[in-house]
């Protein structure tokens, strides 16, 4: 039973890993780590201090975007990572069960 707790667990993961990426899509913070949520209030205060000085908030935005599209990578590396666990454990749960299959009889 431990395989169909662990897949159970992977599938919460997921779930929640997916949230979070759609969310960071859709240009919310919550799912941002530490450092990321710093370097996007960085960023805004950049672009904030190019508007007082009437320059273009370009650069800014620049940063904003890739802070965002890292995040997402990073999100997207963590679902696959997810996913190959879950292969992983489905497996080796037909696997085990295979095994247990053949030697019943015996």
């Amino acid at each position: 039973m431990g395989n169909n707790s662990e897949i159970r667990r992977i599938d919460r993961e997921i779930r929640k890993t997916t949230n979070k990426l759609e969310a960071v899509r859709r240009g919310e913070w919550w799912p941002l780590t530490g450092r990321e949520r710093r370097d996007m209030l960085r960023a805004m205060a950049g672009g904030a201090r190019s508007v007082y000085k009437g320059r273009s908030t370009d650069g800014a935005d620049d940063r904003m975007d890739s802070i965002g599209t890292a995040a997402e990578t990073r999100l997207n590396a963590e679902l696959n990572a997810l996913y190959f666990e879950r292969r992983r454990l489905l497996t080796e749960a037909k696997r085990d069960k295979a095994a247990k299959k053949s030697s019943w009889g015996w």
